[in-house]
């Protein structure tokens, strides 16, 4: 395979997974929003939504696309990571987004393990166990020396990502990820309202998830820590709640209609590299 083949293959992927995460986090607000106004539907996370797939009719065939997805979006973020795809450079502030980028690899490519487990049918009861992880994972951690001060540390550092969020959604330098020169002037209106509203309700989820480890800390009790689904559900138990989850489900739609906008828009920069640098990327 030529080097031109293989980055052709490389951003075909890339933006396959872009449209497979759009996919899964649309299916989260959809899901939320029906549980906000009406009988059915559920609060979840993106792990959730791969149980809601399997079994729809014709489930296992739309996982599997789901699922290819899932694998081609991780393998991009870890080019990012670790090829430093985007030019974020080897300073402070580089090296930060390059680890984000690297964790973003290790959660998806954790969904993508989740779906291959259930197309094999080796799945476990279903991702409203997020928050019950979320617990495990505080309790082992306060159970440690300086157990709260590195729960509280975590909770800052996850409230610091949804205020990043909020930067990104009403800075608008998410533009420059995009192809904005290939849009019409009413297109990319549209997109950046996108970005903004999508954006902003990420930063809600991700700041409400740090609060609660915050507060898992300064109580030392690990069941005050919540995932996805009960950050959700948290909102729809307020005043309001109703209204309040479906603002942030709608958010949380038009995120994944903006991921959407990524797939076909998105920079995309393969790796120019010798085949075999790539391939001692795991050695």
């Amino acid at each position: 395979m030529t080097q031109s083949t293989q980055s052709e293959w490389i951003e075909r992927f890339a933006r396959f997974g872009y449209a497979a995460k759009g996919f899964v986090y649309g299916l989260v607000g959809i899901l939320a929003l029906q549980a906000a106004f009406t009988k059915g539907g559920r609060t979840t996370d993106p792990k959730g939504v791969l149980y809601t797939i399997v079994e729809q009719p014709f489930g296992q065939a739309l996982l599997s696309f789901v699922t290819i997805g899932l694998i081609g979006y991780a393998m991009w973020r870890f080019l990012q990571a670790f090829m430093d795809t985007d030019n974020k450079g080897t300073d402070f502030k580089g090296l930060i987004e390059r680890f984000g980028f690297g964790m973003s690899a290790v959660i998806y490519s954790g969904f993508a393990f989740t779906a291959i487990k259930l197309l094999m049918g080796n799945g476990d009861s279903g991702g409203e166990q997020s928050d019950q992880s979320a617990q495990h994972w505080t309790a082992r951690f306060l159970s440690q020396p300086f157990g709260e001060w590195l729960v509280g540390l975590a909770g800052a550092v996850v409230i610091g990502l949804g205020f990043y969020y909020f930067y990104k959604a009403f800075s608008g330098k998410f533009r420059k990820e995009l192809k904005i020169r290939e849009m019409t002037p009413n297109e990319e209106k549209w997109v950046m309202r996108a970005g903004r509203v999508g954006l902003s309700a990420r930063g809600v989820i991700f700041t409400m998830i740090g609060w609660f480890l915050m507060r898992a800390a300064y109580q030392s009790n690990a069941n005050e820590a919540q995932a996805i689904p009960g950050t959700l559900d948290t909102l729809l138990r307020q005043p309001y709640g109703s209204l309040l989850l479906g603002v942030v489900a709608a958010g949380l739609v038009i995120y994944g209609l903006y991921m959407g906008v990524h797939a076909r828009y998105r920079r995309i920069r393969p790796p120019q590299a010798d085949p075999q640098q790539l391939l001692n990327l795991g050695q």
